[in-house]
Formats: C-alpha cells, sequence, structure tokens
C-alpha cells in the first residue's frame, strides 16, 4: 500500500472529513514518528509493533562503479520489530 491508497481508504471510513483533514491527519502521524526518533526515543503501537533506531559502526565499503574502497561513517538506522499479534495474522 502507499501513501495516496492509505489515504484514500482513510477517506472510505470517513467520509465526514475533507481529503485535506485526513492528509493533515497522517502527516501529523509520520511526522511524530520520525520527530520521536531523531530525539533517540522509541514508538510502540500496541498490536502492531515498536519503530526504534540502531547505530551502525563505521565500516570500509566498495564503490560499486570503479571498484574502489570508501569509509563509511557510522550511522543510525531506523528499526521497527513487529508486535505479536501482527506475527500472529501473517502466520495463519
Amino acid at each position: 500500500m502507499i501513501r495516496s491508497e492509505l489515504l484514500q481508504e482513510l477517506h472510505k471510513d470517513n467520509p465526514d472529513l475533507r481529503a485535506d483533514e485526513i492528509e493533515q491527519v497522517v502527516d501529523i502521524f509520520f511526522d511524530e514518528i520520525a520527530q520521536r526518533l531523531a530525539e533517540g526515543g522509541r514508538v510502540e503501537l500496541r498490536g502492531f509493533g515498536a519503530f526504534s533506531t540502531r547505530d551502525r559502526e563505521a565500516r570500509s565499503g566498495r564503490n560499486p562503479r570503479t571498484g574502489e574502497t570508501v569509509d563509511v561513517p557510522s550511522k543510525r538506522v531506523p528499526y521497527f520489530k513487529a508486535g505479536k499479534e501482527i506475527r500472529e495474522r501473517l502466520n495463519k
């Protein structure tokens, strides 16, 4: 599902809301998750899963075009762990 499909489904379930209101709610939802992760926090949605970040250490990589070795700096990456309920639904 892509973002526009999500907006359409939400509009079907909430016909009393205008399309721009639904889009604003979705924007706020995703912005809040991103902001919390940027602050180093964690977001847990019961029954769905938890978003957090993990640290990746610096390493040596390779440029696929030239084969040249490049240094890849350390960084934080987003991580998602599915909740028990969603795992059970996937494995019915």
